[in-house]
């Protein structure tokens, strides 16, 4: 996915940083009236994402997640109300998604190597030994007291990329309470938007094509809301002839097939991302179902062979370079 900026000169002017967060790489584009205010802002934004990371990432061993995952099997453990009102929208996603997404992802096994070095397929035993601590039915969630327990030693829950987009729309509408009034929060690439360029132009993104390296395969205006990608075109294995992406189907161990890529368009980069990796996994008539019941939400599906669907509220040919 490619964001595209004016720079032109106009009373407000957009200021860009790059920085390293969550374990990947933000993009934050800020359009205020003036420099300084400008790089404030982004200041705010990565103290904001900062704090987040610090609440919620698996890998920092202070973080109430890591307290959770520490305690699996043992007893529940308090967390803030943050902490559990994203578990319980994740659980809610799990649930809906009848598991295509699992929240505890996070203590299965790395049987799958996308790096070069695999020559042949895991047994179905270690694919069916990888998924045994995932279940996101063993989460107890207690409301009074904000407790979340695991109930299995050694499970884990993680956020991995829903956290990035929940991250991202914290950030945009802190931005809009503070009276900026335009500016992009990418956590990569799970996108929140809001506002336009300084030139009243729209943010435009481009959609990169899974099958022309370097091409783009659509380019959307983005107004108010969020655009999250899921594909499987930089990162997968093929044996006897079958791509097999690098996004895993918790509830089998198996990797995701049939799609190569998946765009959700919508008002949360957070949900946005749920069902773009969901829909990865659910595959292209189930994912659609899904999705199409969502109206709020859009999204266009590439499949392995290189068909093209989008869901019925999405007119791709307004979109594509004609």
């Amino acid at each position: 996915m490619a964001l595209f900026l004016s720079f032109a000169a106009h009373a407000q002017i957009l200021r860009k940083r790059t920085t390293m967060l969550m374990g990947g790489r933000f993009d934050i584009t800020i359009v205020a009236k003036d420099s300084a205010a400008a790089e404030a802002n982004i200041d705010a934004v990565i103290a904001e994402i900062t704090r987040i990371e610090n609440l919620i990432s698996d890998w920092k061993p202070t973080s109430q997640v890591s307290a959770v995952n520490a305690n699996a099997g043992i007893r529940p453990v308090k967390v803030g109300r943050e902490v559990f009102d994203l578990t319980e929208r994740a659980i809610a996603l799990s649930k809906l998604t009848k598991g295509a997404f699992d929240i505890s992802f996070a203590a299965m096994d790395r049987i799958w190597k996308f790096d070069g070095s695999m020559t042949e397929m895991p047994t179905a035993e270690a694919i069916a030994k990888s998924v045994e601590k995932v279940g996101y039915q063993n989460i107890v969630l207690d409301k009074t007291h904000t407790t979340i327990f695991l109930k299995k030693k050694g499970m884990k829950i993680g956020f991995g990329a829903l956290g990035e987009g929940y991250a991202t729309d914290q950030c945009r509408d802190m931005m809009l309470k503070k009276g900026i009034k335009a500016g992009i929060v990418n956590g990569s690439g799970d996108m929140s938007a809001w506002g336009r360029q300084p030139d009243g132009s729209d943010w435009v993104i481009g959609i990169t094509d899974p099958n022309r390296q370097g091409e783009l395969f659509a380019v959307v205006p983005l107004r108010q809301g969020a655009v999250v990608t899921s594909g499987s075109y930089e990162k997968f294995v093929v044996f006897n002839d079958k791509r097999y992406s690098h996004i895993i189907n918790p509830a089998t161990g198996y990797p995701a097939t049939g799609l190569t890529s998946v765009t959700v368009f919508g008002p949360s980069a957070e949900q946005a991302n749920g069902f773009s990796t969901s829909l990865m996994v659910m595959g292209k008539d189930t994912g659609m179902k899904l999705i199409n019941d969502f109206p709020e939400f859009s999204c266009i599906m590439i499949t392995d062979g290189g068909e093209v669907i989008t869901s019925k509220n999405f007119d791709i040919s307004e979109y594509q370079p004609q």
